[in-house]
């Protein structure tokens, strides 16, 4: 399993080549088209895309309901992997991919457009964590449209209307 520190060597390497890094991250609990039009808008906006993968535990802590994460951290971070405009992707188990993103050091750090990049307020739900620090040093935050009608929980909610 691919874990931040198991990764670090790879960036390094790709910055050292000259290469700018977007990062993002999430659940994906379950891979749907939203998540990969998502991703693949993220990956357009930088040379390399670094996605964090939340842990099981964290999607629990994350309070997404109690039959969540659906799919297992690995199955989730394979599922991401596998996606040809992913270059790098690692399971982080913290709350917050804060103390990734200091790590990386992203060009760019990207969110869908539920979030806002000018909240400052960290405890508003649309403050996007790791923002400060990423201009703090001349990085930049943006946003990415989402596609209408894709959701993890909207999808589990049709599955089990169907059975």
């Amino acid at each position: 399993m691919h874990l931040l520190k198991d990764i670090l060597p790879k960036i390094t390497q790709l910055k050292a080549e000259g290469k700018s890094i977007v990062f993002t991250n999430g659940c994906f609990d379950i891979l749907h088209a939203g998540h990969v039009d998502y991703l693949q808008a993220a990956s357009q906006l930088a040379d390399c895309l670094v996605v964090a993968v939340n842990s099981d535990d964290s999607v629990k802590r994350l309070e997404k309901g109690a039959e969540r994460p659906v799919n297992s951290k690995e199955n989730r971070l394979k599922l991401i992997s596998a996606l040809g405009f992913v270059h790098t992707a690692f399971i982080f188990n913290e709350d917050t991919p804060l103390a990734c993103i200091a790590e990386i050091t992203p060009d760019i750090l990207v969110k869908g457009a539920d979030y806002d990049p000018k909240e400052t307020d960290h405890n508003a739900a649309t403050y996007i964590v790791g923002s400060k620090e990423v201009l703090s040093y001349g990085g930049e935050v943006s946003v990415v449209e989402l596609t209408e009608g894709f959701s993890t929980t909207l999808l589990i909610e049709k599955i089990k209307r169907a059975y």
